[in-house]
């Protein structure tokens, strides 16, 4: 799969418009991971307006699962910076997701922030499965 900053980020707004709100706090994220991986203000007000569908994250495998949380995880990392703020959304993105929140602690150190260096993701997933909740 060919890491897409767009289409992640797409996901990353519809996790967080999955209770029929995207709170003011997940926006100022949104737009903060947006613009650190280089798409604009306009485009990320367009996306958070018109969000394209993914599946119901209910019908989302856990491979796909899996796949959602570690790009969230790298958006996050992308700009070299991480804040706490951003971590508490990685979180509940993942709990969203069917994880448990440690999860982002545990397999954030396996996730780089350059797509083009990439983890031993069995190895990642083994361990993220280990959170998923029952």
């Amino acid at each position: 799969m060919i890491f897409d900053k767009k289409a992640e980020l797409n996901v990353l707004i519809n996790l967080a418009a999955s209770d029929r709100n995207v709170a003011e706090r997940e926006s100022k994220l949104i737009h903060m991971i947006g613009k650190a991986n280089g798409i604009s203000t306009d485009e990320i007000n367009t996306m958070l307006k018109n969000p394209q569908p993914i599946n119901n994250i209910a019908t989302l495998t856990n491979d796909e699962k899996f796949t959602h949380l570690y790009y969230l995880i790298q958006l996050m990392k992308m700009d070299g910076q991480v804040f706490r703020s951003e971590i508490v959304f990685c979180e509940q993105i993942a709990e969203k997701l069917g994880y448990k929140k440690a999860v982002v602690a545990e397999i954030s150190q396996h996730v780089y922030s350059d797509p083009s260096i990439t983890a031993d993701r069995d190895m990642v997933k083994k361990k993220a499965e280990k959170f998923l909740k029952a």
